[in-house]
């Protein structure tokens, strides 16, 4: 096996696809600027913006097409007028059910010129995502309408039906077809929201609307692609495109259309107290917009030929149901999947937030929307932001880094979904990295978006529909879901006794007075740390044990209650897995740059973190860095009975792919279970925890013998001279580059967690890149010694010897996932001063965890 370097960093030296190191920062400027629209001073336009669209000609869609969703909350305008009347003051009930529907709108059928984003990515990953072929009923794939849900844990939408043949009007495309008994998507009216003109659309193809075309699946939109000239389309094969690999498998190869995606796509799910009969096969009145995509297989939707043999789809397996890494694209070096946010209880958020949520802005964060920009200025949203420089803010992301204000953190989401991805894509390179990471600027995006322009515009509307629409989901209202509640009056105040004295301090919106006083001025900062130790520790004392209880008692104390302080802990108290806050997007001079906060960039380290060898188990220090990372949000525990698995990566708890109540409970029973018990949970290790305790853990390795194959296709000309016959997978037979073997057992984030993107000076950036070297080298040098058809065992000697140097390189060390949140038990750090529950107070935990 001869193996140039290139090609060895291939293999080693990314994340997401561990893609082409083939590329150079140059070609990668190259391939995502030379199709780009700019204006007179070179600065990159948007595809409206290029051919004369302003963002008034792309106004968010009125019409109450969901109106069966999230309980029907637009049928009684009036009921919702008083809802959203504290916060825009004087507004009619038709009023606030055209905005809320605007709203919910931009939230399930908006993508706001993203597609074009998805495009690029199906060739970015060497054909490995495809969502064309996703959306597709072809009979050589493994999924279509009839077990899309339960093969890819997507939402199948109502009014449509599996295609009995290819689509003439989808040009050979197996997509689903509408009811004939159904009226036409209102969205897809080209009259009301005519497409953007730009490229072949509006001359061999159709224009569209800038909504696109319905799918079948909610939250994915289909739009004709403006590279479908006249030329590709003499070239287009449908069948060949579902069939035939040396066809498809080709960076030249233009598709009739692009897909784009919604925030619905990852957001949308089954109502957990009216769940659908067939999940299959729901109603609309089935379905809420807010309780997160929580059975999306992603290693299966972004992997569509699920190729057990392929890394990539390996790496992609670490993503549990219902969780991805959202920074699979803008690359940080560190596989890292989370749940898929649930959204609930906006409004007592918002009120936390002006007690937990102040933060200081400055340069670039400065230029985000607030809502005081939209609402009167009696309107009690203005209060969330006070010039210059301060806002009150929920903190939405797992390490609390999107922390310039609620309209700020919803427009970085579509961003991240491809918004403006003509320029987001010159600051990164897209899902290998390899380049250096430039922030996205907001006042200049802003200024070159007509896409920009018009979400933001729209944004007010979907913090309404939020405002209107979170209500929690509670188990009494679901069906038989009576009959799971515990009636034991005595058993039940023990509940709430025990939540108030180890939960509330993290878990509860409603808090003591005195609790407040513990974070002047938001107490975000250099001196976090300081604040939080005192408030920490006065929540160890009887006088708060006494005062939280007086409130968890009371009636209302789950009503308007958020479940949640939004405050950072520290990751050394959680114990959790690091990976999550040592993620460096929206640190300083990162891509997020502009959508973090001041205080954010200034937070302390939050010291030395226990990790352990992956292959031993042998704990050891890891220094955390500071500037924003080491720290991790707590949950919401709303409706926690609906959202098992547990932990920041759906990792605690067995998942049951049904939506039904009775397998929803299920699954909570068997997750809460693993995290009061937590020598019950899932291990393939034994590791140390801080007190001394051992426990079992898991780390996701590879379960087959895997290869990164790249066919030829879609190789540069630079490496074109390595590429030779693949032996295996999708690509058997053709000529492209395959490495490997990389044998079962593998630690896959210790291939996928190499830190490219060292920032702690010039001299360490040095050393850290003649150690990666140094890595290469050696396994060039031993892989040349592996005979064609290497063992698993052959394979797994020459990676031993790279272990501890990739260990060293790595920028997330720590690889036990199911780690953590020993609160409660007799395994967490501070057991001496809060010892374990007995099993029945554990027990009288779980009975009240279950009534929220």
């Amino acid at each position: 096996m001869k193996l140039k370097k290139s090609a060895l960093a291939l293999m080693l030296t990314g994340v997401g696809f561990i893609g082409l190191a083939g590329y150079s920062s140059v070609s990668l400027a190259t391939l995502f600027t030379s199709k780009a629209c700019k204006n007179a001073a070179d600065e990159i336009l948007d595809e409206a913006m290029c051919v004369g669209r302003t963002a008034d000609s792309l106004k968010g869609a009125d019409e109450d097409y969901f109106r069966d969703m999230d309980y029907g909350i637009t049928k009684n305008p009036e009921e919702l007028a008083k809802t959203l009347a504290p916060f825009v003051p004087g507004i009619t009930p038709e009023e606030a059910a055209k905005r809320v529907a605007i709203g919910r709108n931009n939230w399930i059928v908006w993508t706001a010129g993203n597609d074009r984003l998805w495009d690029t990515m199906s060739y970015r990953s060497v054909g490995t995502l495809d969502f064309l072929k996703s959306l597709s009923n072809h009979p050589s794939l493994k999924f279509s309408r009839s077990n899309r849900w339960n093969y890819l844990g997507l939402v199948n939408e109502p009014c449509f039906e599996k295609p009995a043949g290819p689509r003439k009007d989808r040009y050979g495309l197996w997509l689903d077809v509408r009811s004939k008994d159904c009226a036409p998507d209102p969205f897809e009216n080209e009259t009301k929201y005519p497409g953007v003109k730009y490229g072949a659309r509006g001359k061999n193809i159709p224009a569209g609307s800038y909504y696109g075309y319905a799918t079948g699946i909610v939250g994915v939109r289909l739009f004709p692609n403006p590279d479908f000239d006249a030329e590709a389309e003499k070239k287009w094969d449908p069948e060949r495109y579902y069939t035939d690999p040396s066809y498809y498998n080709n960076k030249d190869l233009v598709r009739p259309y692009r897909v784009g995606m919604a925030c619905g796509f990852c957001h949308v799910g089954p109502n957990p107290t009216n769940p659908p009969a067939d999940p299959e096969n729901p109603k609309w009145e089935n379905l809420n917009s807010n309780p997160g995509a929580q059975y999306f297989w992603i290693n299966r939707i972004f992997s569509w030929d699920a190729d057990r043999s392929s890394f990539p789809y390996q790496l992609f397996t670490t993503s549990r149901p219902g969780a991805l890494d959202t920074s699979l694209i803008s690359s940080d070096y560190i596989n890292n999947p989370r749940t898929m946010n649930a959204v609930y209880n906006l409004v007592p958020r918002l009120l936390n937030a002006q007690k937990f949520g102040e933060e200081k802005l400055g340069d670039g964060s400065l230029n985000n929307k607030q809502l005081n920009d939209y609402v009167p200025a009696d309107s009690p949203l203005a209060g969330f932001y006070k010039a210059p420089d301060t806002v009150f803010t929920p903190r939405v992301l797992k390490d609390g880094a999107d922390s310039v204000g609620a309209l700020g953190a919803l427009n970085r989401v579509f961003i991240n979904i491809g918004l403006f991805s003509e320029e987001w894509l010159t600051h990164f390179n897209p899902l290998i990295g390899g380049k250096p990471i430039t922030p996205i600027p907001i006042k200049q995006s802003r200024k070159n978006s007509s896409y920009w322009q018009a979400n933001e515009a729209q944004t007010p509307d979907l913090a309404l529909f939020f405002i209107a629409g979170t209500r929690p989901d509670y188990l009494k209202n679901a069906p038989g879901g009576d009959k799971h509640l515990s009636t034991d009056a005595a058993v039940l105040t023990r509940g709430k006794e025990v939540f108030g004295e180890r939960c509330a301090r993290c878990h509860s919106s409603k808090l003591p007075p005195k609790a407040y006083s513990f974070f002047p001025n938001g107490g975000v900062g250099k001196d976090y740390l300081k604040y939080w130790d005192n408030y920490w520790k006065w929540t160890q004392t009887d006088e708060f044990k006494k005062a939280i209880g007086e409130i968890v008692k009371k009636d209302d104390f789950l009503q308007d209650n958020f479940l949640s302080t939004d405050l950072r802990v520290p990751v050394t108290l959680l114990e959790t897995n690091a990976c999550s806050p040592l993620a460096t997007n929206a640190i300083e001079g990162n891509i997020w740059n502009d959508f973090s906060s001041q205080s954010y960039k200034n937070l302390p380290s939050v010291g030395k973190f226990t990790v352990h060898h992956p292959m031993t188990g042998k704990p050891w220090q890891f220094d955390m860095p500071g500037g924003g990372r080491g720290f991790t949000r707590p949950a919401s525990l709303v409706s926690v009975w609906s959202t098992a698995p547990f932990l920041l990566n759906n990792s605690v708890g067995d998942f049951n792919p049904s939506p039904a109540v009775e397998d929803r409970l299920q699954s909570f029973d068997s997750s809460i279970e693993q995290m009061l018990w937590p020598e019950k949970r899932k291990g393939n290790i034994q590791y140390q925890t801080a007190n001394g305790k051992l426990l079992p853990g898991w780390i996701d390795r590879t379960y087959d013998t895997s290869y990164l194959r790249v066919p030829s296709g879609y190789l540069p000309t630079l490496l074109n001279k390595l590429a030779g016959k693949i032996e295996g997978g999708k690509f058997a037979g053709e000529q492209g580059l395959e490495l490997g073997p990389i044998p079962k057992g593998t630690p896959v984030n210790l291939l996928t967690n190499i830190d490219l993107d060292q920032r702690t000076g010039l001299w360490n950036k040095l050393t850290h890149g003649v150690k990666l070297l140094d890595v290469l080298v050696t396994l060039k040098h031993d892989l040349k010694k592996l005979p064609k058809d290497a063992t698993d065992e052959q394979a797994a000697k020459v990676f031993a010897n790279a272990v501890e140097p990739l260990v060293n390189a790595s920028k997330c060390p720590d690889y036990i996932v199911n780690r953590g949140h020993y609160f409660g038990t007799d395994y967490f750090k501070e057991a001496d001063k809060e010892p374990g529950l007995s099993d029945a107070d554990k027990k009288a935990l779980i009975a009240f965890l279950k009534t929220f």
